[in-house]
């Protein structure tokens, strides 16, 4: 079995889990779930970042402590497993003891690289990472649209730009591929402005004495970034050097990482020169997506705009909800969420599209028995549509995978009305939307996982079964109309 590594970003615990993580951890477990059914081991990690500064203020502004926060909010994170319907095999909290001894001896495994010197530069508690002015976008970070703080203090810092000409290389032969092409552009246009050294450390006082300390100097903490980029490794026991680490990292061709646009510098740059430092397996593939805008604004807490996955799933349901994010949102841009969008996709795509056709068909098949029939174009038809599927999928393109099995339905609801089975009670036509329909549930198996499972108990078979000899047995509505 090849072996599949995939992961998120971690994401902060300074707030409760909004519909722009839920997008990158619902995609995350499409990939896990299609590279299961390809016969890939695969193993997918997902986590929390909980060293940042941000964690500590929140903590302040509640009047609790940081540990108390990100127990709390962590909690939430891993909750989305049920909510969502997630698949992932593991959950690295970045205060595990496993984390913090692996975050160490990277550190010491990049020690040739790190140096202390006084700096002074604008810091954004946002993005917890220092900008240059010229990055700033009217005095402002082009990220959270908030000042900088002026920081000025002894820090370590790490020699990127001994690592530049080797990341160039990398990026510009895919030897660490980045989807899609624009990010990879941007990413190469960063690079042949020059790098600089990056710091790598803060204060012991500046971050209350939070986060893991750096390895011989108690006065300073790891940067919150170094040590989160370091999950990736730490979760499968880099600390120890374990019999996982070296399988699934050092001798793993499939390593993938699926992140926002937001963090690309960080994973693209900063995590492959860590990475060439300490002489360790680079990445294959960078999957970068756009955020989720809130009628047409960025998402904010201060805004007060922010959609809570655990209420979208509470009123409309988990697959409804993996259903609009996969299928509205261009997989590798910007998507605007509005609930009237919400609903219209829900009602259409859903309600009158997929429920509607399985109703259809289960209730013309019930109480019958199917002998095996073959329909020659029916199958071109459908082999056409898995094609396209697959392609799709392989290319982390989901809308599109989706939009392959809605026209499948599309193309059952026209063969319904040519030859209308209700009235001929044709048994040959009924086998060959029923065949469709087992045919439909198996793609929608990455996605739509419920739904999928509940098609194929009222078709009366299993996925796995070689021959499906259909029994079948209506159930209730898969979405009930919205009114």
């Amino acid at each position: 079995m090849k072996k599949f590594y995939l992961s998120t970003a971690i994401p902060y615990v300074n707030s409760n889990p909004h519909c722009g993580f839920a997008l990158e951890i619902i995609q995350a477990d499409v990939v896990a779930r299609y590279h299961r059914a390809l016969g890939d081991d695969v193993f997918f990690l997902t986590g929390t970042d909980e060293n940042s500064l941000k964690n500590v203020r929140a903590a302040q502004k509640e009047g609790i402590s940081t540990k108390k926060l990100v127990d709390r909010n962590a909690q939430k994170f891993y909750d989305l497993k049920k909510t969502l319907n997630l698949t992932f095999d593991d959950f690295i909290r970045t205060t595990e003891e496993r984390h913090i001894k692996g975050a160490q001896k990277l550190w010491l495994a990049c020690q040739k690289d790190i140096y202390k010197k006084k700096y002074k530069g604008l810091y954004c508690v946002g993005c917890e990472a220092f900008y240059k002015e010229s990055e700033l976008i009217n005095g402002l970070c082009p990220e959270h649209k908030t000042k900088p703080e002026l920081v000025e203090e002894e820090n370590y810092f790490f020699k990127l730009p001994r690592y530049q000409n080797k990341i160039k290389e990398i990026i510009e032969n895919d030897k660490v591929k980045i989807i899609p092409q624009t990010r990879k552009k941007e990413v190469l246009s960063f690079i042949n402005q020059g790098l600089e050294d990056i710091c790598v450390s803060r204060p012991s006082e500046r971050v209350h004495g939070w986060g893991i300390p750096v390895p011989g100097d108690p006065s300073q903490f790891q940067w919150c970034w170094y040590d989160a980029l370091s999950n990736y490794i730490t979760a499968l026991g880099y600390a120890e050097n374990s019999k996982r680490f070296q399988e699934w990292w050092q001798e793993n061709d499939n390593i993938l990482h699926i992140i926002g646009k937001g963090v690309i510098r960080f994973h693209a740059i900063y995590w492959l020169g860590f990475l060439l430092s300490a002489d360790l397996n680079l990445p294959k593939t960078i999957f970068v997506h756009g955020y989720i805008t809130s009628e047409g604004q960025k998402m904010s807490k201060s805004l007060g705009n922010v959609i809570d996955p655990f209420e979208l799933v509470k009123k409309y349901g988990t697959d409804a909800v993996r259903y609009f994010l996969l299928r509205e949102i261009t997989p590798t841009e910007d998507g605007d969420f509005t609930y009237e969008k919400f609903e219209g996709r829900y009602n259409s795509d859903l309600a009158s599209g997929l429920g509607n056709l399985v109703a259809r068909v289960l209730t013309m098949a019930e109480k019958q028995i199917f002998n095996k029939f073959s329909n020659s174009n029916f199958q071109t038809f459908i082999n056409k549509s898995k094609k396209k599927w697959q392609t799709s999928l392989d290319n982390f393109k989901f809308n599109e995978a989706l939009i392959a099995i809605w026209e499948l339905i599309g193309f059952c609801d026209r063969y319904i009305e040519k030859e209308r089975p209700w009235e001929t009670k044709n048994q040959k036509v009924i086998y060959d939307l029923l065949f469709a329909l087992a045919n439909i549930a198996q793609m929608l198996q990455p996605f739509l996982p419920e739904t999928s499972e509940k098609i194929f108990k009222q078709l009366g078979i299993r996925s796995s079964d070689k021959e499906w000899y259909f029994k079948v047995k209506k159930g209730e509505s898969l979405f009930p109309r919205l009114t």
